[in-house]
């Protein structure tokens, strides 16, 4: 394999992230996440919006919540990403961002936020799509839980048909798309 940041090779199905999911605001499980996220997780659940304004004000952590994933100069203007929400509804045009781009988001196990990123989805890549819907919530087959995401949606016809490791699979599972990946067409 090569030296770059992100080495990996996702051969598995998607649905086994979805346990990382679950959870507010679409992340997993806090003791995964480091420790200033951990903190800010914290207050975004036991404070209100007005509460954590004052005290983000107070300490002046705003300047350190932003350098936290701060990327590199020249990478962030390569790659051209913003993050955040983009509030997509069913029937929107978007545009699944570059594999570069994609990739410049995943952690070391090719997640973002516990979604997987497989490679079945990198023909994807660069290509403009139709939101089919915004997922808020789903059943976790697994242990027939029912977990809520956001900043989840799917695409109309971007399906599964199997993996490398699984073979050909007759299932047709949507993929779940993080909107970090995508922008609007």
């Amino acid at each position: 394999m090569g030296t770059q940041k992100h080495d990996f090779v996702n051969l598995g199905c998607q649905m086994q992230s979805f346990a990382g999911i679950e959870g507010e605001k679409g992340l997993g499980r806090a003791s995964n996440l480091p420790l200033l996220s951990q903190v800010r997780l914290f207050f975004r659940r036991h404070l209100s919006m007005n509460a954590r304004r004052a005290l983000k004000k107070m300490l002046h952590l705003n300047v350190v919540w932003r350098n936290e994933r701060q990327l590199p100069e020249k990478m962030e203007e390569e790659i051209n990403f913003s993050p955040g929400s983009l509030g997509l509804k069913a029937g929107e045009l978007v545009r699944v961002r570059s594999y570069q781009q994609i990739q410049a988001t995943l952690d070391e196990e090719g997640k973002l936020k516990g979604c997987s990123f497989l490679n079945v989805m990198q023909p994807y890549c660069g290509t403009t799509q139709k939101v089919f819907k915004v997922v808020a919530r789903f059943v976790d087959e697994r242990n027939y839980k029912i977990k809520n995401a956001r900043g989840i949606v799917l695409l109309e016809g971007v399906m599964c048909t199997g993996t490398e490791f699984y073979g050909n699979c007759d299932r047709s599972c949507l993929f779940f798309w993080r909107e970090e990946w995508l922008e609007r067409a």
